[in-house]
């Protein structure tokens, strides 16, 4: 279910520090700003990100519950309540607009205000998608981070190929509303055009889909799966670690949460310092900076991160230069 609530009801499931003063006190204080936090991820995704959100704030003086504030719409992966989500942060007069996960926050944000300062993070190219005319001029209201995760696949399915070699296909697992699917798609395909090997792709824009796409792959006989880089995806990593243990499926991942949750592994863009940047951003533009004179940044450090343990459960014996040169191995 889609939600939209305010800081204080969310604050215990992120974490953030509670306004403590007696009501007195606080009708004395000046009003804080508000960072409206729009996005179509799931509250226990993005209450990891607020983490390095509020280390990049922090850069500029700003503490959560101190001197600025926060209110949260989460569609919870259903975008099509991201605009009325947008529009209501904007009858709210938030200080800036905080648009997380792919490209729709953002522009629905973009759609709802043309004054609102909007900071933005997507692995989708945010130059296609219209959000900004350019990265180094991003004119208007929007600038951001943009995460280089959906320029990758190829690279996943060489790893594939590296942990589970022989013939049997490798499965593609594909949201075709995502912004950037065709791209995800191009890579792969021209990765396994290059390997010999066959693809199966199945596509999945719901739960129930996705349940039925690890059946089909099942049926198909694949060897190994790739998850593509998506935001329902990302909402959905759970349900996705699970299919793959269930389905006996070896799979990679496009963000180091699905390997820390049980995944096989994961080669990601640093979604922290992403997002870490944004908070950086969104304190700037407190302080007085205007979206348009700040470059879209983008995030170019990557992390391969690989599950010892689930690895062993599936009876897969990993290469020694790949554990070699993970990032991390989770034993």
């Amino acid at each position: 279910m889609a939600i939209g609530i305010g800081r204080r009801e969310f604050v215990a499931a992120l974490g953030g520090a509670a306004l403590a003063w007696p009501l007195g006190a606080r009708a004395q204080q000046p009003a804080m700003p508000v960072i409206g936090i729009l996005s179509g991820l799931s509250s226990s995704y993005i209450a990891g990100r607020m983490v390095s959100i509020r280390q990049g704030l922090s850069e500029s003086d700003y503490t959560e519950g101190q001197n600025v504030a926060t209110e949260y719409r989460l569609a919870e992966g259903q975008a099509d309540r991201l605009p009325s989500f947008a529009a209501d942060l904007v009858d709210r007069k938030v200080a800036v607009i905080f648009a997380a996960g792919g490209t729709d926050p953002a522009k629905a944000a973009k759609a709802a205000t043309a004054t609102i300062p909007i900071v933005f993070v997507s692995a989708a190219d945010p130059v296609k998608a219209g959000i900004v005319t350019s990265l180094n001029q991003p004119g208007g209201n929007v600038t951001g981070v943009s995460i280089l995760g959906s320029v990758v696949e190829a690279k996943r399915v060489g790893l594939l190929n590296e942990i589970v070699p022989g013939a049997a296909p490798i499965g593609v697992l594909l949201n075709p509303t995502y912004p950037d699917a065709d791209v995800e798609l191009k890579q792969a395909q021209d990765a396994a055009r290059a390997i010999n090997r066959q693809l199966i792709v199945v596509r999945a824009t719901t739960d129930a889909e996705i349940d039925t796409a690890f059946a089909t792959l099942a049926q198909q006989g694949a060897g190994a799966l790739l998850v593509t880089a998506d935001v329902l995806f990302a909402s959905r990593r759970e349900q996705l670690v699970a299919l793959a243990a269930r389905f006996k499926l070896p799979a990679i991942y496009s963000q180091r949460e699905f390997t820390e949750t049980g995944g096989l592994i994961s080669y990601a863009p640093d979604y922290a310092a992403g997002y870490r940047q944004a908070g950086n951003y969104i304190g700037k533009i407190l302080k007085g900076a205007k979206p348009a004179d700040l470059p879209v940044m983008q995030s170019t450090k990557f992390e391969l991160i690989v599950n010892l343990k689930t690895a062993k459960a599936f009876g897969i014996a990993l290469p020694p230069t790949l554990l070699a040169t993970a990032d991390d191995v989770i034993e």
